[in-house]
């Protein structure tokens, strides 16, 4: 291959990284749509949400915000999505009235089992040609077994651990209570 003039062996960062942002748009094009109508956002916002939610449990928007770098609006558009498709559940954060608390629901959405369902070979036929979908199917499922197992496997379970959101809710209040003045 060449890459501005000059001979490149195997696969290098570049390309690397080209090859993520290609199989990103081919994972947007797999996801299922039918009966969703225009939808306000990204699909690619969506995700790093849900993501984001499934690594870090339970959280305010500032929080996701923080943690992904995604502007307040996107993140609250995504949220909304979210919502509206049964993924996550909100309640008003006992801390501050004014924020919500935005955690993944304990059982998924029938979108969400639709979408965990859904078969990227046709996509990947129709990029690539149907002779080499199977060897491609199955060296991607290699690649998200050893990159992103635990989060693969996390998403196909229940996300909420009673104890794991016991320990965050108690941490999270703590860190919101007021700090007593020191006497002097």
């Amino acid at each position: 291959m060449h890459l501005n003039g000059c001979k490149v062996q195997g696969v290098n960062g570049v390309e690397l990284f080209l090859l993520g942002r290609a199989l990103m748009k081919l994972g947007e094009d797999a996801l299922p749509t039918e009966g969703l109508g225009p939808q306000p956002g990204s699909t690619r916002m969506v995700l790093i949400v849900l993501v984001d939610l499934i690594e870090h449990g339970e959280s305010t928007v500032g929080e996701i915000v923080r943690r992904t770098g995604l502007p307040q609006s996107q993140v609250s558009t995504a949220v909304a999505r979210l919502r509206a498709a049964g993924r996550v559940d909100t309640t008003p954060d006992p801390a501050d009235r004014r924020r919500s608390l935005i955690r993944l629901e304990a059982e998924p959405s029938p979108r969400a089992r639709a979408v965990a369902a859904s078969s990227i070979d046709d996509t990947l036929a129709k990029a690539l040609g149907t002779d080499e979908v199977a060897d491609v199917v199955r060296t991607l499922e290699y690649l998200a077994d050893k990159l992103i197992g635990p989060l693969r496997q996390a998403a196909h379970r229940d996300h909420r651990s009673q104890h794991a959101g016991e320990l965050r809710s108690h941490a999270r209040d703590r860190a919101r209570r007021p700090r007593r003045a020191r006497s002097r």
